[in-house]
C-alpha cells in the first residue's frame, strides 16, 4: 500500500505525542462541528449544517478504536439525528455543567483526563479542556480558548476543522484507515 503523505498542517512533536495517548476524543458542537451560527426554520426549529469531511473523520476515529463523544450546551433534533447517523455513543446535549458530565464520563470509562482530547471554541469549554491531556480549538475559536489550546485547527468549525483534528489523532496513532465506512 502507498505511504500516506505528511499532514498538510504544522503540528508540533509535543502535540503529536499528546495525541498518540488519546483514547477519548470529545467535541463541543456549536462553533466546532458547526460554523457557530444559529439558523432557525420558519417554524422556529433550529437548523444545523454539518460538513461531510468532519463526519467521516469521526467515523474513522471510531474505526481506529478511539471513542468519540460530544458535550454541548444546546440540543436540537437535527443534532441528535446527526450524532445518531454517525454512531456516536457518548452524547451529552443541553448540558449546563460540562465539567461534571466529563468527570462522570471518564470515571465510567475508567479513563484519566490525560487519555482525553477536547475541542472547544468558547470560554464555557475551558473547564473541560483544562482537564484533558490534549486541548484543541478551531480557527474561529475565542482568543482566550485559542491561548489555552495545545493546537488550533487551521480551519473553522463546520468547515473541516474537526476532520483536521481527526487526521492529527489518526496520524499520531498510526491508525489512518483508508476506505471503510461511506456514511458521512
Amino acid at each position: 500500500m502507498k505511504q500516506l503523505p505528511p499532514l498538510p498542517y504544522q503540528v508540533s512533536d509535543s502535540v503529536m505525542h499528546k495525541a498518540s495517548a488519546v483514547k477519548l476524543a470529545l467535541f463541543d458542537v456549536d462553533g466546532v462541528l458547526t460554523d457557530g451560527k444559529l439558523h432557525y426554520s420558519c417554524d422556529g426549529e433550529r437548523v444545523k449544517v454539518f460538513h461531510a469531511l468532519d463526519g467521516h473523520g469521526l467515523k474513522m476515529l471510531q474505526m481506529a478504536g478511539i471513542d468519540v463523544g460530544v458535550i454541548s450546551a444546546r440540543s436540537s433534533k437535527a443534532l441528535q439525528r446527526r450524532l445518531q447517523d454517525l454512531g456516536i455513543k457518548h452524547c451529552y446535549l443541553g448540558v449546563n455543567d460540562k465539567l461534571a458530565v466529563f468527570e462522570t464520563l471518564i470515571n465510567d470509562l475508567k479513563l484519566s483526563g490525560d487519555d482525553c482530547a477536547f475541542t472547544g471554541d468558547d470560554v464555557i469549554d475551558l473547564p473541560v479542556m483544562e482537564r484533558c491531556g490534549l486541548k484543541l480549538s478551531v480557527k474561529n475559536g475565542h482568543f482566550i480558548v485559542q491561548d489555552r489550546a495545545d493546537w488550533i485547527a487551521p480551519l473553522t468549525g463546520g468547515e473541516g476543522a474537526v476532520r483536521a483534528i481527526c487526521d492529527v489523532l489518526l496520524y499520531s496513532q498510526a491508525s489512518y484507515p483508508l476506505g471503510g465506512s461511506n456514511q458521512q
